[in-house]
């Protein structure tokens, strides 16, 4: 059927007005002459180059559908550990943050309790250890020391950083054990998710905020079993979106059972999201190299263009291009397979197609006029 449109698309095309001059037949009247019977001296200055249609070897690639998620290895999320309500934000969801800063602030009646006693602790063991062990007795110097240990290692295990530990130590201040504390970012990353509101009262576990690095994203392609054999750990990978946008990968970790519903085997792709291009949700297709090739007939990409809504070419016969439907295969390294329309050294526009599709769909307008 392309085939067929080939020459109907090319049958329209040959009777368009030219862009260019005009003969004159034996009778004296003009007539036009065909816009795509280019010379080699036109050809060239119109930067048009022909090559003759050729085998190549290009990689197997194992196709399907994929996801694109969050790399998981580098995602962190923010819970708090103890009972607490939310007193600030200070990140909003999308916001780039630095590790160490703060994400939100919050207030705990045992966070208070706990940072209370270990200022009562620190004084007591600061005095115990100043006195020494000559003026106090072993038992109430080790059991000084101990205290302010215990103390120093709950308010830790209740969320306090070490450097937020410090400094409510080093101001010595009783009033400053309000129970308030900030929960700071593990790392470098994009604020994910802050599903959380000022006022709310939180439970230890629920995570306020999601922080993931998106630099390197994971897309998880669905193989069918028999084609997945074909692919091993550290194949590279080319990840398109909507057929045009394309990122580079490798095939780091197979999943080890099959998904329950579609039957298929999980392939984890590590892709570098260039100019934070891919999202996490997005649906893409994968094409996964398998480190074998195969002879195919091929033309460069950029040979191929759409007309009349398919894939076609422009073949030279004589000094005259004509447009050929083809039947394309996929595109590997910047080739194009041809699976029909063409035969081996059949010689097409390598450059300078787009061209030559101006001057045919110019010559239509003129020809519509």
């Amino acid at each position: 059927m392309k085939i067929s449109n080939g020459l109907l698309l090319w049958a329209c095309l040959a009777l368009a007005v030219p862009a260019y001059g005009g003969e004159e037949d034996e009778s004296g009247e003009a007539h036009e002459a065909d816009p795509l019977a280019l010379d080699a001296q036109r050809r060239v200055a119109l930067g048009i180059e022909v090559a003759p249609t050729v085998r190549r070897s290009l990689p197997v690639e194992v196709t399907a559908p994929g996801e694109v998620e969050v790399n998981l290895y580098r995602t962190a999320q923010v819970t708090p550990r103890i009972a607490a309500q939310v007193v600030a934000r200070h990140v909003q969801m999308g916001q780039t943050v630095k590790k160490g800063e703060q994400l939100v602030t919050l207030s705990s009646v045992a966070m208070a309790d706990a940072q209370g006693e270990l200022l009562v602790a620190d004084r007591e063991w600061a005095r115990v250890k100043k006195l020494g062990r000559q003026v106090v007795s072993e038992t109430r110097f080790v059991e000084a020391q101990v205290k302010r240990q215990q103390a120093y290692a709950k308010v830790l295990a209740y969320g306090m950083t070490p450097g937020q530990v410090d400094r409510l130590l080093a101001q010595g201040d009783a009033s400053k054990a309000t129970g308030e504390f900030a929960l700071l970012a593990p790392q470098d990353g994009l604020v994910h998710d802050d599903d959380f509101a000022i006022g709310e009262l939180i439970e230890p576990g629920r995570v306020l905020v999601r922080l993931t690095d998106e630099s390197t994203l994971w897309v998880e392609a669905k193989l069918d079993p028999a084609a997945a054999e074909a692919v091993q750990l550290g194949n590279p990978a080319r990840i398109s979106v909507n057929g045009a946008d394309e990122f580079r990968g490798k095939v780091i970790q197979f999943h080890h059972h099959l998904d329950e519903a579609s039957r298929t085997l999980v392939v984890r792709i590590e892709v570098q999201n260039v100019d934070d291009a891919l999202h996490p949700g997005q649906f893409v297709d994968v094409a996964i190299g398998t480190g074998e090739s195969r002879p195919v007939l091929a033309v460069p990409r950029e040979a191929m263009l759409l007309l009349q809504g398919g894939p076609a070419v422009f073949k030279l016969e004589g000094d005259d291009f004509k447009p050929q439907a083809v039947q394309a295969g996929v595109t590997r390294s910047g080739w194009t397979e041809v699976t029909a329309g063409l035969a081996e050294g059949d010689r097409v526009a390598v450059k300078g197609a787009f061209t030559l599709k101006s001057l045919a769909l110019k010559s239509q307008i003129g020809d519509a006029d």
